[in-house]
């Protein structure tokens, strides 16, 4: 029997969950070097780390553009929509398709390294200096705790009452080099109509070489998605989550040429 390589055993592995509408199952182990956020983890670093998160932050905006163009061939459209977002000092939730384990370099590429924050799964909480980096870098882990979901939830709306961008992987798992559009999750939703900000969707489109590597990485920042105001907030939440997903899609079609079709839905009771 002939091996498969890495790449054939992902895409055979990601095959499967989309011939069952799994979209959501990370298929990549976390392992166990991580720890869940308590009462005391802090997402608004005190004064005296402001310096330590200015020194990632100045080191990442300086490193990881010139990086990511050379390995990606990174190119951006679209960024007048995150100035208007600024010119209006409004603050806005991003919605990126999750594809790469550097795909936050690119976000914060497109919509700015010193003023965006980043949601992230518990487990991403990492500890030892890769964790420590991250953290200073603007991730926010999500968390069981109640008291550190709170924290966070207060941290979040100062950041959007400050204009700032805070982006979601509203897909919720990662899947490398995955190159169509998922469901998303309503979470993110949910915090535009509890902040009141614009959904601003953001999606990579890339061409994959023989080895099923991304590369010419296009990032495409959409026009945002504005609540509407005469709708309760579950159907607000609903119809904005609606109309990022229709902009995925047609940012999908449009970049390669076909249209958006999932493989057969092979699910007993779907």
């Amino acid at each position: 029997m002939e091996k498969r390589t890495k790449n054939e055993k992902v895409r055979g592995i990601q095959t499967a969950l989309e011939e069952h509408r799994r979209f959501d199952y990370d298929y990549i182990a976390f392992g166990h070097n991580w720890t869940m956020p308590d009462g005391n983890f802090r997402y608004r670093k005190p004064w005296y780390e402001c310096i330590v998160t200015g020194f990632w932050r100045f080191w990442m905006g300086l490193l990881a553009p010139p990086f990511i163009r050379l390995l990606y061939g990174t190119k951006t459209t679209g960024r007048e929509h995150v100035r208007a977002l600024k010119r209006a000092k409004k603050g806005a939730i991003s919605v990126c398709n999750h594809f790469n384990y550097l795909d936050t370099l690119f976000i914060r590429d497109a919509i700015g390294h010193f003023d965006s924050f980043h949601t992230m799964a518990p487990w991403n909480n990492k500890k030892g200096l890769g964790g420590h980096i991250i953290r200073h870098a603007g991730m926010w882990p999500f968390s069981a705790n109640i008291a550190a979901m709170r924290a966070l939830n207060e941290e979040m709306g100062r950041q959007l009452g400050r204009g700032n961008i805070v982006n979601f992987y509203a897909e919720q798992a990662m899947w490398i080099n995955y190159q169509k559009p998922r469901p998303m999750k309503e979470g993110a939703f949910h915090y535009a109509v509890k902040f009141g900000v614009p959904v601003l969707p953001v999606f990579c489109t890339f061409d994959r070489n023989k080895r099923g590597h991304a590369r010419k990485l296009r990032i495409h920042i959409l026009p945002p998605v504005y609540p509407d105001e005469t709708l309760p907030p579950k159907a607000r939440a609903a119809k904005m989550k609606e109309e990022a997903e229709k902009a995925w899609r047609e940012c999908y079609e449009e970049a390669y040429k076909m249209p958006l079709e999932y493989l057969p839905d092979k699910r007993k009771n779907p």
